[in-house]
């Protein structure tokens, strides 16, 4: 039976609000993060040679702008030695933490409205990078949730993929950071304490083999240890 992989790529650096949780900031990658997805390219391709990987020509990716540019830009150069175009496809499912009416406003403009509002209490310090703590305001997730929307997307698209390639298979996700790891937790792949331990390095994938009975293992690609002042995303 052919192999299935999900290479897991967090986007590249982009112009971020400061102070200010990623959350769904509509913002695009800087120059950096331009060039971080053009170099990535190189080495997804050494890595599909090396293993004999076939490349699956749709990519997914997050909606947001700085995901969609990297899918874009790594789909474009990859693109040049194959006979057909690659296409990316973006999803909402794919996005980091969403936290709903607060969405792009700062740290302390946040506490300022959960602390002006009678009906809840003070976040904890450490709520912006506790895995379950939800702000209790409409449409907001957690981290864990947003990792468990995100495992269901992967286990969706790799569970549709196994049955169909006769040859290995390579599919790129472009998405968050904090989002694919709670995402890898729900997986099985990440105990909870590595969570917080972990990052991942901007447009360089870790590559997950999912199997036919729902389980995966990491394959290649290597977590970030996460200083603790990093950003989530």
């Amino acid at each position: 039976m052919a192999r299935v992989i999900a290479a897991l790529i967090r986007h590249g650096d982009y112009h971020q609000l400061p102070d200010t949780p990623s959350a769904h900031q509509p913002f695009p990658l800087t120059t950096t993060g331009e060039q971080q997805a053009r170099a990535a390219v190189t080495g997804l391709q050494a890595e599909m040679a090396a293993n004999g990987w076939e490349l699956h020509p749709v990519i997914d990716s997050s909606r947001l702008l700085r995901g969609w540019q990297t899918a874009r830009i790594i789909a474009d150069d990859l693109a040049q030695p194959l006979p057909e175009p690659l296409r990316v496809e973006a999803f909402d499912e794919l996005a980091e933490r969403g936290l709903g009416s607060a969405a792009n406003l700062d740290v302390q403009r946040i506490e300022q409205i959960l602390r002006d509002d009678p009906r809840f209490d003070p976040p904890p310090s450490d709520w912006k990078s506790s895995s379950r703590y939800r702000l209790p305001l409409q449409g907001a997730e957690s981290l864990m949730d947003a990792g468990e929307r995100v495992a269901r997307h992967l286990v969706a698209r790799m569970s549709a993929l196994v049955s169909n390639v006769t040859q290995d298979t390579l599919k790129l996700f472009v998405g968050h950071g904090a989002a694919f790891r709670h995402a890898a937790h729900h997986l099985g792949l990440l105990k909870f304490e590595q969570i917080a331990q972990l990052s991942m390095y901007h447009v360089q994938p870790v590559y997950l083999e999912f199997f036919p009975d729902g389980t995966w293992r990491h394959v290649a690609g290597e977590w970030k240890v996460r200083a603790v002042s990093e950003a989530l995303d």
